[in-house]
């Protein structure tokens, strides 16, 4: 039985993988509001309900990659000892993340500036980092000590560190010439010595 599971888990994940990166092919291809999910589905090889099971919207099926990545950078958080300082969890935890993204795959950037020049995408993402700060809140409030202002502090670490992130992801696409773990370990180093 856990073989079967386990076997049906993978080719959902699988599905998805492939569905997110046809949306994002497509969209660098043919641009991001001439891509439907029909279209998508259709590259992908699956029926329109295929796409539905997997994702919502088209949006879902080219973030599909971030909201993994952020999902790891949560479970990297919660898998940090927990008498650790929020602050050294978190640097620790994007340090970590970041330390396996050095690779800069020429068509992964002509793809991520696509979609972030695109504004319709905005509020997707806008969405997906509200649920992902509000995760890391209750991760960061957890390690404080209770008091007054601790909601108020758990909320401005996690987005601060969401935000220096996210500049030093922007910074390294735009600028590749140093490996992206040391740019987000500096970013969060500028944060800490304030």
């Amino acid at each position: 039985m856990d073989a079967t599971v386990g076997r049906r888990e993978r080719k959902k994940a699988a599905t998805r993988q492939t569905l997110h990166e046809v949306a994002l092919r497509l969209a660098a291809e043919q641009g991001l509001d001439r891509v439907t999910v029909e279209a998508i589905a259709d590259a992908a090889d699956v029926s329109r309900r295929t796409f539905s099971n997997y994702f919502a919207n088209k949006e879902e099926a080219l973030f599909h990659a971030d909201l993994v990545r952020i999902r790891r950078l949560l479970d990297l958080v919660r898998a940090r000892p927990t008498n650790e300082r929020p602050w050294t969890a978190l640097s620790r935890a994007g340090e970590e993340l970041a330390a396996g993204s050095d690779y800069l795959d020429p068509q992964w950037l002509a793809q991520r500036r696509l979609i972030r020049a695109h504004p319709s995408l905005a509020a997707h993402q806008i969405t997906v980092y509200g649920t992902v700060e509000r995760e890391l809140t209750a991760e960061i409030s957890r390690r404080l000590p209770e008091s007054p202002d601790s909601g108020l502090r758990s909320r401005v670490l996690a987005a601060a560190f969401l935000n220096a992130l996210r500049a030093a992801t922007q910074h390294w696409i735009d600028h590749p010439d140093r490996p992206l773990a040391e740019l987000v370990h500096d970013a969060l180093t500028y944060l800490a010595d304030r």
